[in-house]
């Protein structure tokens, strides 16, 4: 039965006019056994549908119609493990239409429409310019500001290319082809159906495994023969399992992301150690298991708040310096003051008061021989209450003052001790 779909599907697009490719690239969703049947093909290594098959899956690629090359990069895993372990078996005569295949994508990949290589561009994620991992608005108003950065030139642009047109698989351009065959399955992952992703955590492990003893703790069966990898492979394996992860292949996902650490630990990769372990440190239980396989494509990650996580009163290095600007401004104030009344300190006078009481220049007021309180008869004047304000008055008129006030205080102890007098004191 699976031939019978196999065979109808080969048959159909070689007699398809252009003017329909569009309408049968949609209608290929809508064909539920001919996907599975195909996965079936590809793992038979032998089967005599596999080069029209690959040679099918080239032509989908090369027609330039988007729905028709994300149908061929779903098989991109199931075909990388194809050729991975007939590489390990050392039985290449096998793996020819498959080689073929993928080398064939890989060249249309790597130029344009003109024929040019492609150069692959890639912005390094820089604080001044907002991501959805965080907002320049939320560092606060400190000196990491988002103008500061950005005329610093912290943006840094990263660029790949050319790549070199391949002929062939050879043992020291593989693991470049493929990953770069990876890369361009990762763009694509939104796309991707539940086998697929399947069929990538499946690859991870399998590669990271075999030969390894923890191909016995998986139970695998397969090859046990190892297989080189490089870091830059198993970090585009860790990028579609993290998409895994999130999209409901939580139990695939986890081991796969368990077995290429496993794997980096061994080789001492610190790229894909950095990434897994990142991944693996940000993953929520909860969080995976909610986002079920019917649920929308997505990865989840933390948005930073847009509210300001740094108070206005925050104390820096800046709110400290003015604070000390400010202290030393007032001590100047305080000492220019002082200086100005030549460093004497004029204290205030008062001859007012009641009987018995002390005066303010230490004096007591003595009371009178008629038994009247010396208050009691009208002060000198109404005006005996004389105060010298150092700030309102220039050298001069201190001296007056001062001199005023001591003849006033000798006028008061002589009429003390003087005769009786009625009537008021006159000045």
């Amino acid at each position: 039965m699976d031939q019978g779909v196999v065979e109808e599907w080969l048959s159909e697009f070689k007699t398809l006019p252009d003017s329909a490719v569009s309408n049968y690239a949609a209608s290929l969703k809508d064909k539920g056994a001919l996907v599975p049947a195909l996965y079936k093909v590809i793992r038979e290594n032998y089967s005599d549908l596999l080069e029209p098959v690959c040679h099918q899956l080239f032509e989908f690629y090369r027609s330039g119609e988007p729905r028709l090359q994300r149908f061929t990069l779903q098989f991109l895993p199931e075909l990388l493990w194809s050729l991975l372990s007939v590489s390990a078996a050392r039985d290449p005569h096998t793996s020819g239409c498959i080689e073929a295949l993928l080398l064939g994508i890989y060249n249309l990949e790597i130029a344009d429409k003109d024929g040019q290589s492609k150069i692959l561009s890639f912005t390094v994620p820089s604080l001044s310019k907002p991501s959805v991992y965080h907002e320049p608005s939320t560092i606060g108003s400190m000196a990491l500001t988002e103008g500061a950065l950005a005329n610093h030139g912290l943006s840094r642009v990263v660029y790949s290319g050319p790549h070199l047109q391949r002929e062939t698989f050879t043992a020291q351009n593989r693991f470049e082809v493929l990953t770069f065959l990876l890369l361009c399955y990762n763009a694509a992952l939104s796309y991707m159906t539940s086998s697929s992703l399947q069929s990538l955590c499946q690859l991870s492990s399998r590669v990271c495994i075999c030969g390894y003893p923890r191909q016995q703790l998986r139970r695998y069966k397969g090859i046990s023969t190892r297989m080189t990898v490089t870091s830059e492979f198993l970090v585009q394996l860790i990028t579609g399992i993290h998409y895994a992860l999130c999209n409901g292949e939580v139990e695939l996902g986890s081991k796969a992301l368990d077995d290429v650490l496993y794997r980096a630990q061994l080789e001492l990769f610190p790229e894909a150690l950095l990434v897994g372990n990142a991944i693996k440190s940000s993953l929520h239980g909860q969080a995976l298991k909610s986002n079920t396989k019917q649920g929308a494509r997505s990865i989840q990650v933390e948005i930073t708040p847009t509210s300001s996580r740094i108070s206005r009163n925050a104390v820096t290095s800046l709110s400290i310096r003015g604070h000390r600007w400010k202290r030393h401004e007032s001590q100047e104030v305080s000492v220019d003051s002082e200086a100005s009344l030549g460093g004497v300190a004029i204290p205030e006078i008062s001859v007012t008061g009641v009987s018995g009481e002390r005066m303010p220049n230490g004096d007591s007021m003595r009371p009178r021989h008629d038994g009247r309180a010396q208050a009691d008869v009208e002060p000198l004047g109404a005006a005996s209450e004389v105060s010298l304000d150092p700030r309102g008055h220039d050298p001069g008129t201190r001296g007056q003052e001062i001199r005023r006030q001591k003849s006033v205080r000798r006028m008061v102890e002589n009429e003390g001790s003087g005769p009786t007098s009625a009537g008021r004191s006159q000045y």
